[in-house]
């Protein structure tokens, strides 16, 4: 069966575009204003919405995104009442939404009741963090039998077995942190993103889309130049966290997310 996240990727590649993937800690501030939220950035030109399930020790992620799950968790999100949010955002939006977990909360939820919640709640697509393919195996068929997609991260360490390995189990796209740190950290050397990316490519007919270290509307014409999708986290979260008790919290993240896209759009297409 095609996934909502393979049939997003094709319909881009028709018009000439890039996949704009978008995250934001869901329950920063409040679960109520992250749905505002989801339903705004996909009008502001936003793909696809990655939705960080909160997590007291988020291995991968650096201080921005650490805090807002401090907060996410302080106002009482959990993997329950953040399922019952997706179900109430597919009233309003079609947009593919794919929750980033820590394993240690699937776990504590089940690793089949979660799955098949989330598939039922209207999730497109699972981003384990801390959790390699390799490893995968306690999710794999639950995942499988709720046609929830497994989305793998690839570093820029891999070894080419690994990158072949990695690349051609991820499903709906492969996620290729761009470089070796924590979420947060700058963008550095353009063109070995883009030599990396084309090797992933040889091996796998899966979108790659690059994230970590993407923070303004140049580096996301840059990476758009390269891959099939431009994932842009901390640099949301760090605009949310600024503007959290204002009423314009919202409009803010939108027009930044509205930059992002036009940079994008401008930028001629490479073709695979």
């Amino acid at each position: 069966m095609t996934s909502k996240l393979n049939r997003t990727f094709a319909q881009l590649r028709q018009r000439g575009e890039k996949a704009l993937i978008t995250y934001v800690m869901a329950g920063d501030p409040s679960l109520q204003e992250t749905e505002q939220l989801v339903v705004e950035l996909e009008q502001a030109g936003a793909d696809i919405i990655e939705l960080g399930v909160p997590f007291s020790d988020p291995i991968a992620d650096g201080p921005v995104i650490q805090q807002a799950a401090e907060r996410a968790l302080r106002s009482g999100t959990s993997v329950g009442t953040i399922l019952s949010m997706v179900t109430s955002l597919r009233a309003r939006t079609k947009i593919p939404l794919v929750l980033m977990a820590y394993y240690n909360s699937i776990h504590a939820f089940g690793p089949e009741r979660f799955c098949q919640e989330a598939a039922q709640a209207g999730v497109d697509g699972l981003i384990v963090p801390d959790m390699p393919p390799d490893e995968a195996g306690p999710l794999k068929k639950p995942a499988a039998a709720a046609g929830l997609p497994l989305i793998f991260l690839l570093a820029p360490t891999s070894t080419e077995e690994r990158r072949t390995f990695v690349a051609r189990q991820s499903q709906g796209f492969v996620y290729y942190v761009s470089l070796t740190g924590i979420t947060g950290a700058k963008l550095l050397n353009m063109a070995d993103v883009g030599k990396n990316v084309e090797k992933i490519r040889k091996v796998t007919h899966v979108p790659v889309a690059v994230g970590f270290g993407v923070a303004t509307p140049e580096d996301a014409a840059n990476v758009a130049a390269i891959a099939d999708g431009v994932i842009v986290g901390s640099a949301i979260v760090k605009l949310i966290a600024a503007h959290r008790q204002k009423p314009d919290m919202v409009k803010h993240v939108a027009e930044f997310v509205r930059s992002l896209k036009v940079a994008m759009r401008a930028v001629q297409p490479k073709t695979r």
